[in-house]
């Protein structure tokens, strides 16, 4: 039961969900790494650490990246949720990173599966919320849509492009951006940045490239992803999160 402004309790109306901290700021408990060329759970350059109670993605015990991209899965698969978390790129990208992925990270929803991840993949198959930093006065929108082994639909309309921008601002240097995105299964996805929506898609499924390494049995193109897990992503430029909370929402 709900309690108005006054106190009273609404009846007929549930108690709004609260956010839950989905990282302690402590340690990494409830996550599990996977880098590309390594067993799931394994992260022998601690990519993925704590620093000064932030989730930090660290390149300093790698001489060159190599294309050992990763992700730090959420031990809980999700469907209907919001998802809040801050973040910001540090220091500078590993010299061998590729062009694109400059001040590029991501995190992933509806993704599959941790464990039926091949041990040379890439990136998991799931939808991805681009996040991009700028340098000085570039244009450069974050809460991008990206879609490793996915295809989504966009106002009404399938689309098979992998990227696709958002309408945000950009933003430079080392400030800290806020994300929200509210997940409803397949219903919709809304991408929100500094309070601003930027973006809305539905719809997606398994389908198209960008995703290599794979387990064939991991990918059936036309499945709906409905539910899935969330990652965040390491591409070769360091970065920091924070302030990672969820509020799970009832099912339809």
């Amino acid at each position: 039961m709900a309690v108005a402004c006054g106190g009273a309790p609404v009846e007929g109306q549930s108690t709004p969900p609260s956010w839950v901290p989905l990282f302690n700021g402590h340690d990494l408990e409830g996550w599990v790494p996977k880098i590309r060329g390594q067993p799931l759970g394994h992260d022998p350059l601690q990519t993925f650490r704590v620093v000064d109670g932030r989730l930090t993605v660290s390149y300093d015990g790698y001489s060159t990246f190599d294309d050992r991209f990763g992700h730090l899965f959420h031990e809980v698969s999700r469907a209907d949720y919001d998802l809040r978390l801050e973040y910001r790129f540090v220091g500078d990208q590993m010299p061998d990173g590729p062009g694109w992925a400059r001040r590029n990270s991501g995190v992933m929803v509806h993704a599959q599966r941790p464990e039926t991840m091949g041990v040379d993949q890439d990136f998991p198959i799931s939808v991805e919320v681009q996040l991009l930093g700028a340098d000085g006065d570039e244009r450069r929108p974050t809460a991008n849509l990206c879609t490793p082994g996915t295809h989504v639909r966009i106002a009404g309309a399938r689309t098979e492009q992998h990227c696709i921008e958002s309408s945000s601002a950009s933003y430079s240097g080392d400030e800290w951006v806020s994300i929200e995105l509210h997940v409803r299964g397949g219903d919709l996805i809304r991408h929100v940045v500094e309070g601003d929506t930027v973006l809305v898609y539905s719809d997606p499924v398994v389908g198209g490239g960008v995703v290599s390494g794979f387990v064939a049995s991991a990918k059936v193109d036309g499945t709906p992803l409905r539910s899935g897990w969330i990652a965040l992503q390491s591409e070769s430029h360091p970065i920091q999160f924070r302030n990672v909370v969820i509020r799970e929402v009832a099912s339809r």
